[in-house]
């Protein structure tokens, strides 16, 4: 029997979270599945240097049957037929909270991009779950103010009237506070298995889970691992087989040419397809980051979902979902109202408005917000396509056709870079890191929630910019040496502004790492990795 050890401090309450049966499940799955998910990781490696060789990717001539084949997923639970608006957010207790009385169809629970994994968070996080589906999520400010789900928030029987979907960390991180045989259990794994065994009995009854979304999938393989590992949390908790059931986000390039493919290895467990849209063009530029100017991008705010590559991904996932019978969910609207500002309020209601319209137009099911302001314009668009129907699943998009070429069709986007753009980067990059090692993964800023997928995409444009040479519009040359300058008077601005020492070494720490990630020869895959070395 795999002996695991728990390494980090056990907290009040924590051991109604890490009880014994859950401890003893994260060893064995972790025993039975780590040395596959090792192999795959490396087989990410591996599949990267080959299309960098090829200075392509297109679909896989071995999975034909499978995208030619007359094959539907298991149907959709009832709970998840309507998906209309889903709000984004960590599980840190007071946005738990806000997103639960936010009106919105599915609340995604995120322990992966708008969190840090401190021990804390993970391990309160999952009690923040737990006290939500049993109806007594509540919480009081040190400023006295007290928060808790509403009761129009609720069902007769307690639980929130949103759906929960957390979405466990990705196949990169291991969780270095709980050790089988003195090694790092893989953090995806724990995450899983600590919200099923916690919830999963209950939420079967109800019929309203176990739900989960899946970050980071490359391949198809990655998504049968966790087909295989869902059908070993069932039989463990005693759940009929297909009752949990999972939305993947289609959030790398090389996942966008197999989205048949990852449905069907997770035909059992589907429920659909989401559109991540800010990781997808971070998986973009990180897989052809040495493809030449061709790939490269012009300043983020130019990219929009309507430029071709991307109008190509986000059609052809809601044709794949629908002729496979699930669910397409739209993409993240990630901007902040701005209550005290009416004008600027305006400007990005109307825009996340136009995003949604285009979306529910399209054929999507529902679609992403970050702000619970943001929800009523999201299911208004929504609400205007559908009226009384739960989704759109009966519109088969047989219109799109969508050839590899045209999702890797980078050189017709339009825009620029911009000096602004460049700066931009810097500023998100280092600001984000900064509040990322304070333990906050989701960040207002300049006007934006940002995470650590618009983080990622920050420091790979500098990176791509940088050795491509490339020339911004108002004729500046990208270069480390402009780089380091920005990033000395960014630094420069935030220690200005704060009187914290604390914040202060943050900055510079955040500073060391953006240095790290933007700069070096060596591309890191992902800014966290190195980020998770300095936190608990």
């Amino acid at each position: 029997m795999p002996k695991l050890t728990v390494a980090g401090p056990i907290l009040p309450r924590f051991d109604e979270i890490l009880t014994p049966e859950a401890l003893e499940l994260i060893a064995t799955l972790d025993e039975k599945y780590k040395p596959r998910r090792d192999e795959l990781l490396a087989k990410r490696a591996v599949r990267r240097e080959e299309i960098a060789a090829a200075g392509t990717i297109d679909f896989d001539p071995q999975t034909v049957g499978v995208r030619a084949g007359d094959w539907k997923i298991d149907p959709v639970p009832e709970a998840l037929q309507d998906r209309r608006v889903e709000i984004t957010g960590p599980t840190e207790i007071k946005m738990a909270i806000n997103a639960l009385n936010a009106d919105a169809k599915v609340w995604l629970a995120d322990f992966e991009d708008a969190n840090t994994p401190h021990w804390q968070n993970v391990i309160e996080g999952q009690l923040n779950l737990r006290d939500a589906h049993r109806g007594g999520l509540a919480w009081t400010s040190p400023e006295g103010k007290h928060y808790a789900v509403r009761d129009d928030q609720k069902l007769a029987s307690g639980e929130p009237a949103t759906v929960i979907l957390p979405r466990p960390r990705g196949w990169h991180f291991d969780e270095r506070h709980l050790l089988r045989d003195g090694q790092p259990t893989v953090a995806g794994i724990v995450d899983a298995t600590l919200y099923v065994i916690t919830n999963g009995p209950g939420l079967a009854a109800s019929g309203r889970g176990p739900f989960f979304y899946l970050p980071k999938t490359q391949s198809w393989e990655e998504a049968k691992l966790w087909d295989d590992i869902f059908t070993d949390l069932e039989l463990h908790v005693g759940l009929p087989e297909g009752t949990i059931k999972a939305t993947v986000l289609i959030e790398t390039i090389t996942a966008a040419f197999q989205m048949d493919e990852i449905i069907h290895a997770l035909r059992t467990h589907m429920a659909g397809l989401n559109a991540g849209r800010w990781d997808y063009l971070f998986s973009l530029i990180k897989t052809f980051r040495d493809a030449g100017p061709s790939f490269v991008l012009p300043d983020r705010a130019d990219v929009t979902m309507a430029v071709p590559f991307m109008r190509a991904y986000t059609e052809l996932l809601v044709k794949t979902c629908h002729k496979r019978g699930a669910h397409a969910i739209g993409g993240m609207a990630a901007f902040i109202p701005d209550r005290r500002d009416p004008e600027r309020n305006a400007l990005a209601l109307a825009k996340v408005q136009e995003d949604k319209e285009r979306e529910a137009a399209a054929g999507y099911d529902g679609s992403w917000v970050a702000h619970p302001d943001l929800v009523p314009t999201c299911r208004a668009a929504f609400d205007a396509v559908l009226g009384d129907a739960p989704n759109q699943l009966a519109k088969q998009r047989d219109d799109v056709t969508v050839k590899g070429s045209d999702l890797l069709n980078v050189p017709a986007t339009p825009g620029a870079i911009t000096d602004q753009g460049v700066r931009h980067n810097v500023a998100i990059g280092l600001r984000y890191l900064e509040a990322w090692l304070a333990g906050r993964g989701a960040v207002a800023i300049f006007g934006l929630m940002e995470d650590a997928a618009t983080a990622e995409i920050s420091r790979s444009q500098l990176w791509q910019w940088i050795r491509n040479g490339s020339v911004t519009a108002e004729g500046t040359t990208v270069t480390e040496e402009w780089v380091r300058q920005l990033l000395d008077e960014e630094e420069a601005g935030l220690v200005e502004a704060t009187g914290d020492k604390e914040q202060v070494d943050r900055i510079t720490a955040a500073r060391i790492l953006f240095e790290e990630v933007t700069l070096a020869d060596d591309f890191v895959d992902f800014l966290t990795l190195p980020a998770l070395a300095q936190i608990d």
